[in-house]
């Protein structure tokens, strides 16, 4: 059975227990979500909605310090990288708050013959399902729910077995917005209650950030079922340097994008793709930047620091080069960086969640992108050189769903989130974070 409990990440340490859903939780879950939609979706205003909405944003901020130590300790982030990911989401709720009247206008139609109106109406769809994951548990929350609660939907959130204590503190922060019983659902399900969840004919849609495996399993159910589902998944995110009139601080760009989160992130920089004539002095200074980082940095969980050993040991078995310093304990994993790794090595096609950099030479930019593309994933990737020409040349030829030219940590709420190929599909935050799912329907009347 799925446990619920915050664990000391270091030590794995039992701190607080919560208790899982039994069958009975699970259907009043459920039952509660569809039956706030009939008024919820179906009656309220969208500025009604985008009140409440913006409560939850002042919500968040006032009781910053209270969530940002759930999250460190449900999952090691330090309190004021956590306190930063709180501010982040309040931001995202001000801004489908401050902007869904506009987002969800009617669209009128041009007409090309006949006579009368034609509109598109965006309306809500009805219950949806969310499956959160642990590294960013307040944030990935507020990207799916704060488009879909402003757009009428309701919501069943399922979050990570590690993050049960920031999951009861949101629940609590909507219901104190004023936002309906079951607008906002948290449940603390096991995989087998998920799975029968999204096969429910009341949910609409259901949406997962998470591993590729995770991802896979809730696409499969939902496909069976014809529910849409959007996934945020995995990444193993190319850095690409092609020229650089500033070196040292490409370096600690690329420093920046690998170790942000202990490198536990989809969209972190995790492959650098660098051009022969800089190689050598990237090289030099990055692994230096990277090893001055700290001895190691402390991982979500005990298990996920010996998932990440197991994948740098099987990569210096193939041949792979490795250069850190420190020694693993527990939770704590040594930063390092990987070079000579070929494409035979188990290494080159994985995603390493975690301080772990990977090194590559290119030839020049053609071989740059070749290697850049050359992944099965393709979530988000960043472009360093001085030629603008360039940057736009390489931007096209990058199979991401993101690209940031000259920058590391430029997200924001009005940037669109999402990837292609084993990235998933599917869109969060800006404009179209909050067309996903909603039923565009089209109003056609001759008069």
């Amino acid at each position: 059975m799925t446990e619920y409990a915050v664990r000391n990440p270091a030590t794995g340490e039992l701190v607080e227990t919560y208790p899982t859903a039994t069958d009975a939780d699970v259907a009043a879950a459920v039952a509660a979500a569809t039956a706030a939609y009939d008024t919820w979706g179906r009656t309220s205003t969208v500025a009604d909605r985008a009140a409440l909405l913006a409560r939850v944003a002042e919500l968040h901020r006032e009781r910053r310090d209270e969530l940002a130590t759930a999250i460190h300790e449900e999952m090691g982030k330090p309190l004021a990288s956590a306190a930063g990911e709180v501010v982040f989401s309040a931001s995202i709720y001000d801004f489908y708050a401050e902007r869904a009247e506009r987002f969800l206008a009617d669209e009128a139609i041009d007409l090309l013959g006949g006579e009368g109106t034609a509109v598109v109406r965006r309306s809500s769809v009805g219950p949806l399902l969310g499956i959160m994951p642990w590294n960013y548990p307040v944030y990935q929350v507020a990207r799916f729910a704060g488009p879909n609660l402003v757009t009428g939907n309701t919501i069943v959130l399922k979050h990570a077995p590690q993050c049960p204590r920031s999951a009861a503190l949101q629940e609590q922060i909507f219901r104190d917005a004023g936002f309906p019983d079951g607008a906002y659902v948290n449940l603390y399900a096991t995989n087998e209650q998920i799975a029968d969840v999204i096969a429910d004919p009341r949910i609409q849609g259901v949406s997962l950030t998470g591993s590729e495996r995770a991802g896979a399993a809730v696409a499969e159910i939902a496909g069976r079922h014809l529910k849409k589902c959007v996934l945020e998944l995995g990444g193993s995110d190319p850095f690409v340097l092609l020229s650089a009139d500033d070196l040292d601080a490409t370096v600690e760009a690329a420093a920046n994008a690998r170790l942000s989160n202990a490198g536990q992130a989809c969209n972190a920089g995790k492959r650098f793709v660098v051009v022969d004539e800089l190689y050598d002095a990237f090289i030099e200074r990055f692994t230096a930047r990277i090893l001055e980082s700290g001895a190691s940095l402390a991982l979500s969980s005990v298990a996920a620091a010996d998932g990440l050993a197991a994948q740098v040991d099987a990569a210096v078995a193939a041949g792979a080069t490795l250069a850190t310093e420190g020694e693993r304990s527990g939770a704590f994993f040594p930063a390092g960086v990987l070079t000579e790794v070929t494409t035979e090595n188990p290494a080159y096609h994985q995603e390493l969640f975690g301080p772990v950099a990977m090194v590559f030479r290119a030839a020049d930019e053609a071989d740059a992108v070749r290697i850049a593309n050359d992944t099965p994933y393709g979530l988000g990737s960043y472009v360093y050189t001085t030629d603008p020409e360039q940057a736009a040349r390489v931007a096209d030829a990058l199979d991401t769903g993101m690209v940031f030219v000259n920058a590391v940590g430029a997200e924001a709420a009005e940037l669109p989130f999402g990837g292609v190929k084993r990235s998933g599909f599917g869109r969060e935050l800006g404009r179209y974070g909050i067309e996903e799912f909603v039923n565009k329907k089209m109003i056609r009347t001759v008069r």
